[in-house]
């Protein structure tokens, strides 16, 4: 689902522990995922949110990670593996017009696209996907970079969400970025 993809070296930058000072992704996510959730990791990269996505769900959750570079997911599977995460966690390859989430269709408690929707060539497919894997009633966050995603462009990826039948249902304050909280609503039977 690649659009203008992030050079895989820049990996090592956004996997820096330094990055915590204004990205902490225990303070981020601490309001979104609880202990035995099923959570998705879009745009995994190295693991710098998904491996504390892993120890907030706990033993019983599982961490479905997805990144369209091999090389990326090979080095998550090692920064998991140094954790002792790796069995919470699920590493998926992209393809270029689908998430690959097969089997997780109505799985997901809860989704993160951190700094990922600039990148995405197929935003319809992309929240389609993404609504397909969320339960009802769960959650997905998207927060993009203010420095390479202008308010215009932002707004214009929340309308094709919402199109894709994703609503805001919430604006969450992340340094440096815009965010929005979407959620998938509830089915009546």
């Amino acid at each position: 689902m690649a659009h203008r993809v992030c050079p895989y070296w820049i990996g090592f930058f956004l996997n820096n522990p330094l990055r915590r000072f204004w990205h902490n992704p225990e303070e981020i996510l601490q309001p979104f995922i609880k202990n035995g959730m099923n959570v998705l990791d879009i745009g995994s990269a190295m693991g710098f949110f998904a491996l504390p996505m892993a120890r907030m769900a706990g033993q019983n959750g599982k961490v479905v990670c997805v990144d369209v570079q091999e090389k990326m997911l090979l080095a998550l599977q090692k920064n998991a593996r140094k954790a002792q995460l790796s069995d919470r966690i699920i590493i998926r390859a992209c393809k270029s017009d689908s998430l690959n989430l097969g089997g997780f269709e109505g799985t997901i408690d809860f989704a993160i696209a951190f700094a990922v929707v600039h990148e995405v060539s197929h935003p319809r497919l992309f929240f389609a996907d993404i609504l397909r894997a969320l339960k009802p009633g769960a959650s997905c966050l998207i927060a993009e970079p203010k420095g390479h995603v202008s308010v215009r462009e932002f707004e214009h990826s929340v309308a094709i969400a919402q199109q894709a039948g994703l609503p805001v249902s919430g604006n969450p304050k992340i340094k440096r970025c815009h965010a929005v909280l979407l959620h998938k609503t509830v089915e009546l039977v």
